[in-house]
């Protein structure tokens, strides 16, 4: 009930699911770059440890939305708690600061939701906010932040497609 209540039209009728866990410490993995997920709502949530620090999660837009790449809210995580958000909504795992953070993470499909929805991607209307750049999925990435050389090999950049990224107007010089 709580997908349907939040999302209407992607929760009205979830049949399938995929969960699994994730583990955030600073010696092993310490967040995870921007992305959507493979789901049309998903369920994250903090196991724990107690006493980890940071490893928050950015919140953007909702991929093929104008806005899909500007900021929209920086989510705490606190142990036993559940943040619900759809699939298609941008977010990445911040850098963990100190100690371990564990999520079980649910991902939901709904088939009856795929088949009617027209997928649309809009062009953006303004330039992407910083923290919602992904250096693995964005292809003008380099365009607005440097890349470390340790994660070019990781950068595969197919978002937004040509044509659909931010273009400033050029203004025309006076006579």
């Amino acid at each position: 009930p709580i997908a349907v209540t939040l999302f209407p039209e992607e929760g009205e009728w979830l049949d399938h699911h995929h969960s699994f866990s994730v583990r955030y410490k600073v010696a092993e993995d310490r967040g995870l770059d921007m992305h959507t997920d493979d789901s049309d709502v998903t369920f994250n949530v903090c196991l724990g440890k107690p006493g980890f620090k940071a490893a928050g999660l950015t919140f953007c837009g909702i991929m093929g939305q104008p806005n899909h790449r500007l900021l929209q809210y920086k989510y705490v995580h606190k142990i036993g708690r559940c943040v619900v958000h759809l699939g298609r909504q941008r977010h990445g795992a911040d850098d963990i600061e100190s100690g371990e953070r564990i999520n079980l993470i649910m991902w939901n499909k709904s088939h009856a939701f795929r088949r009617r929805r027209a997928a649309r991607y809009q062009p953006e209307e303004s330039p992407p906010s910083l923290e919602c750049l992904s250096y693995t999925h964005d292809r003008d990435y380099e365009a607005h932040k440097s890349l470390r050389p340790n994660l070019k090999q990781f950068a595969r950049g197919w978002c937004p497609p040509p044509g659909m990224e931010f273009k400033p107007v050029k203004k025309s010089a006076e006579v």
